[in-house]
């Protein structure tokens, strides 16, 4: 993150002053959880880290049918200063990082096939409703629909860990997350 000159939170004078960064796999398999989510924070001098198993990426349900006219939304590996807070996800509402104060680009996946497509010239900047959020209940094997590109856990369980850390950083430096997203081969 320092080389990338992406900010890198270690203020320790409360707790909980979260760092949420993505790590996308190489070479990721189409629907599955390839990816990981880590969360890392300074306190009392001291790192904490905590990873999870999720995907940066679509499901094949809407690789091959997107919600945009323009393509399916894969968001640009950076980092998105402050563009979440604690909201309500789905139908349900449930509680999760939902983007709503800052715009994020994505790559515009359009050709409908069964394969990432991350082209450079192809990308778009807005509000699209990437948040971060679960999958189902329990572990899923697969993303299927539920991912149109939001960044999303497979187990409920562990996600749960992640928004009650999320609900305690609030607490102490209120209701504004950032997120950087890396590729696995920038950290080799």
């Amino acid at each position: 993150m320092v080389a990338k000159g992406y900010e890198v939170f270690e203020s320790d004078s409360k707790p909980f002053n979260l760092n949420i960064v993505g790590i996308r796999d190489s070479s990721p398999k189409v629907n599955y959880f390839n990816d990981c989510i880590c969360v890392f924070w300074k306190y009392q001098n001291r790192w904490n880290y905590l990873e999870f198993d999720a995907t940066t990426l679509a499901g094949l349900k809407y690789l091959k049918t997107p919600l945009n006219p323009k393509g399916c939304a894969i968001l640009v590996p950076n980092q998105y200063r402050g563009v979440w807070e604690l909201g309500g996800h789905g139908k349900t509402k449930y509680t999760a990082l939902v983007q709503r104060k800052g715009e994020v680009e994505v790559y515009r996946d359009s050709d409908k096939d069964s394969e990432y497509d991350m082209i450079e010239n192809n990308t778009e900047k807005g509000y699209f409703g990437i948040n971060i959020h679960k999958a189902s209940t329990g572990e899923r094997e697969t993303v299927d629909g539920y991912s149109a590109g939001c960044q999303v856990f497979q187990n409920s369980d562990e996600y749960d860990i992640f928004i009650d850390l999320c609900q305690k950083s609030e607490k102490y430096w209120g209701n504004s997350f950032s997120y950087t997203l890396l590729k696995h081969e920038e950290l080799i």
